[in-house]
């Protein structure tokens, strides 16, 4: 039975409060163990059905409208910003949605969804959200020479597989599965436009202690350069933070070489270490108006204590004994910004430029750390200044009180997508369009927690917050 008028919409969803009220109203404890086990089961068995409504109801959004016309740069910046979601969450949603929700052709034909067995799997409840990104993954490494059969049987058969196995177990048969359709590995081919697609270097987030892990998948020709660069700089002796004066150039001393205990890794990450702050000594020029090396901000009191941990424009921290290394034995200048006294560097242009100064950026920086729109995480250096009171070609100034940071996604929403801003106590203030306003907090305090509005305030009496 199609339910279409917004009133019977309506009064279905007031039945479904009523009914999940009375559920929430049952004295679970007056159950036996097989009762409440049962009623587990059902639950879940609700809980994955429901997800088929989540993507009739995200494909009916994308059929009306955009996510741009309502002010998100994306469906998912939309589900984060209505529903509180984070940004892997609601983009398996809006992915699983595009695969398992009807569609409609151009000419209004109604169509099968892309993975069907999939979606009557997870309308019956049979399946979950992990089954779904499992069988994908064997969609995703499928050699590409599979035809529409082989396609269809392979859906079939690990569909089959999930109602039975948890997504750990699925995993296993995804893995076989994949071995018995491509035994032999891909067929070589020099026409490949990217043959090093797999190439990689990624940088872990910051553990408690500051410290992060590197992996990546070097092609030949940077394995090939790194090894030529760690033969001199990771040799025993060279650039051992434990020296007095460590040898970065040249050869080291036999003294240096026979008190060198670190191991090779050891050797090979201060080497990595030592190349970088060689690479940082040079004119690296500017990006987003920030010069390239170190840029960070912290406290009078840390500073003189050398304790605590500054906080760098690029989203890390560095404990401040760290930072006042840098920058007596590193080449490069390094931009502290301290809060406290002032200094002659121009904060106020009005109209004579569009752009911030270098000036400026850094001192948005210490008071702004990144983005000012609220949840977005990017640091300073990824982010632009933006003219928060009224936008330059409508007038505006290119002062430090009428700018604040955004990165280059949000100024856009704030230019094109309907967004707001304004500075409030020193502070952006962003409101979203109406269909994305639920009420959420107007600032960014992911930068700074300190200024979270307690249990009953509203956000807006932040007479608290750094000003420049």
């Amino acid at each position: 039975m199609d339910i279409a008028s917004t009133t019977a919409v309506e009064e279905v969803y007031t039945d479904l409060d009523t009914a999940q009220a009375r559920v929430a109203a049952v004295d679970y404890m007056a159950l036996s163990v097989p009762e409440l086990l049962a009623v587990q089961s059902h639950r879940e068995q609700m809980r994955c059905a429901a997800q088929a409504v989540d993507h009739a109801v995200v494909a009916a959004l994308q059929a009306q409208t955009t996510a741009q016309e309502i002010g998100a740069r994306n469906w998912a910046d939309a589900m984060r910003a209505r529903d509180r979601l984070s940004s892997q969450e609601a983009r398996r949603r809006v992915r699983h949605a595009e695969l398992l929700a009807p569609r409609r052709s151009l000419t209004g034909e109604l169509l099968a969804p892309l993975r069907p067995y999939v979606a009557a799997a997870v309308a019956a409840g049979a399946i979950n959200a992990d089954h779904v990104d499992v069988i994908e993954s064997f969609f995703a490494k499928l050699p590409t020479w599979a035809g529409l059969d082989t396609l269809d049987e392979s859906e079939l058969a690990l569909v089959a597989a999930a109602r039975n196995l948890t997504p750990e177990g699925l995993r296993s048969v995804v893995k076989r599965k994949l071995y018995e359709l491509n035994q032999d590995g891909p067929e070589p081919d020099d026409r490949d436009p990217e043959p090093d697609r797999d190439r990689a270097l990624v940088l872990s987030k910051q553990a408690a202690d500051g410290s992060s892990e590197l992996r990546g998948r070097l092609t030949p020709q940077a394995r090939a350069i790194y090894e030529a660069l760690m033969v001199k700089y990771a040799a025993p002796g060279m650039c051992n933070p434990a020296d007095e004066h460590p040898c970065t150039s040249g050869t080291p001393t036999q003294e240096q070489i026979d008190n060198d205990h670190r191991t090779l890794a050891q050797r090979q990450h201060d080497a990595w270490e030592t190349m970088g702050r060689l690479l940082l000594s040079a004119d690296l020029g500017e990006h987003n108006g920030f010069p390239v090396t170190i840029v960070a901000t912290c406290t009078l009191e840390q500073l003189e204590d050398r304790a605590g941990v500054a906080d760098t424009h690029t989203g890390s921290s560095l404990p401040v004994k760290d930072l006042l290394n840098l920058a007596a034995h590193t080449g490069a200048s390094c931009y502290l910004a301290v809060f406290e006294n002032h200094t002659p560097i121009p904060l106020y242009m009005g109209r004579a430029r569009r752009t911030a100064t270098t000036g400026q950026r850094l001192a948005l920086f210490a008071r702004d750390k990144g983005c000012s729109r609220p949840e977005c995480t990017r640091p300073a250096a990824d982010c632009q200044a933006h003219h928060a009171v009224a936008d330059w070609r409508d007038g505006g100034r290119t002062d430090i009180t009428d700018l604040t940071l955004a990165c280059g996604p949000d100024n856009r929403l704030a230019t094109d997508g309907g967004w707001t801003t304004e500075m409030r106590n020193g502070r952006a203030h962003w409101t979203p369009p109406p269909l994305l306003d639920v009420g959420q907090p107007r600032t960014n305090t992911i930068y700074q927690p300190q200024l979270y509005p307690t249990e009953g305030e509203d956000g807006d009496g932040e007479s608290n917050s750094p000003t420049i």
